[in-house]
């Protein structure tokens, strides 16, 4: 039993997963320490946060920046103490193909949806380590294990999480460190990224469907900063069902998404004529908060069957089996059928 507020960080904590995630924490009383580029979305996270009955602390930080986040973390504890657990959310996207991105757009995308997370964690450790005691959560992607296209870019920093955060695991398990680092693989979810993303499409840029609330997503991660002994953690029935599928029948799904993966990512609307915040955030263009949510609430779950069987290990590891077998018959099914 914890006798004093735990202290969070929360990457990307002015909206979307972070922002979700910030709330959480602030019902727990917690001192929730948020970073993003945005000052507007996260001056509103803040004053939710306070609300709720946590401690925010406001810090305005491109991730990209190793300096920038070392010195939010030493802000941090200076205002609260040692941190308890990191949460890594913060990410930037381009929806284009390949051959239409320029080098600086993936840059751009690599140096804060992979090295932002680095940063992140290389701040953390450093703090956690001497005391032996912490936790690191990255906020993955099923997409970090199986690609889509027109999302090159963001595809691959997932993809680098996984690897990345797997070899730092093995060496604290070398060290006998009581620090753990986890990751959560998210599903599609309605944040407002899809509407200030950077994009190339004819048409507004869409999760891929079935899309969940960012609630949703934020209850995972809390989950896994509770409970950070295992590996990972799979957010969504989607997850679970595309991580298996693709390692049971890869070029069954290569051939699928090249058939759907374009028209799925987008609504039949017209795409979005303002500002994107590849390289400065949006609210600080149009000075204005966006919350948490996208523009998916309609159509978007606010429940994931997935999520709450993880946290039966037992049901899970069930559900689980259930869907490599399907996955499975498919895998025959397409070998059949060629």
């Amino acid at each position: 039993m914890r006798t004093t507020p735990e202290t969070v960080v929360i990457t990307g904590a002015s909206a979307g997963i972070g922002r979700a995630t910030a709330r959480l924490y602030g019902r727990r009383g917690a001192n929730v320490v948020l970073i993003a580029r945005g000052q507007a979305g996260l001056e509103a996270a803040a004053q939710e946060v306070a609300s709720l009955g946590g401690r925010p602390l406001v810090r305005i930080v491109d991730t990209a920046d190793a300096q920038q986040v070392e010195a939010a973390a030493e802000a941090a504890e200076h205002a609260f103490g040692p941190i308890d657990v990191w949460i890594n959310s913060a990410f930037t996207s381009v929806f284009a193909p390949f051959d239409e991105m320029a080098a600086e757009e993936y840059d751009r995308v690599t140096q804060v949806a992979y090295l932002g997370f680095v940063n992140g964690t290389r701040t953390a450790l450093m703090r956690m380590l001497p005391r032996d005691h912490g936790t690191v959560v990255q906020v993955g992607s099923a997409l970090g294990e199986r690609a889509i296209p027109l999302q090159s870019a963001y595809c691959g920093a997932k993809h680098a999480i996984n690897g990345f955060t797997s070899s730092v695991r093995t060496e604290l398990l070398h060290r006998g460190s009581k620090v753990h680092i986890t990751i959560v693989q998210m599903p599609a979810v309605n944040t407002p990224q899809f509407s200030w993303v950077r994009s190339r499409l004819p048409r507004h840029p869409q999760p891929v469907p079935p899309v969940y609330q960012p609630e949703v997503a934020a209850r995972g991660v809390l989950h896994a900063a509770d409970r950070p002994r295992r590996k990972q953690y799979y957010v969504g029935a989607t997850t679970t069902a595309t991580i298996w599928a693709n390692r049971l029948a890869p070029a069954l799904l290569d051939r699928y998404l090249a058939r759907t993966g374009y028209a799925a990512q987008q609504t039949d609307r017209q795409p979005p004529s303002g500002e994107n915040n590849l390289f400065a955030p949006v609210d600080r263009l149009q000075g204005s908060d966006h919350g948490a949510h996208g523009v998916f609430d309609s159509t978007s779950r606010s429940r994931s069957f997935e999520a709450t069987l993880s946290r039966h290990p037992a049901a899970s590891a069930l559900a689980a089996g259930t869907i490599a077998t399907a996955a499975a018959v498919l895998k025959r099914r397409a070998r059949t059928s060629s």
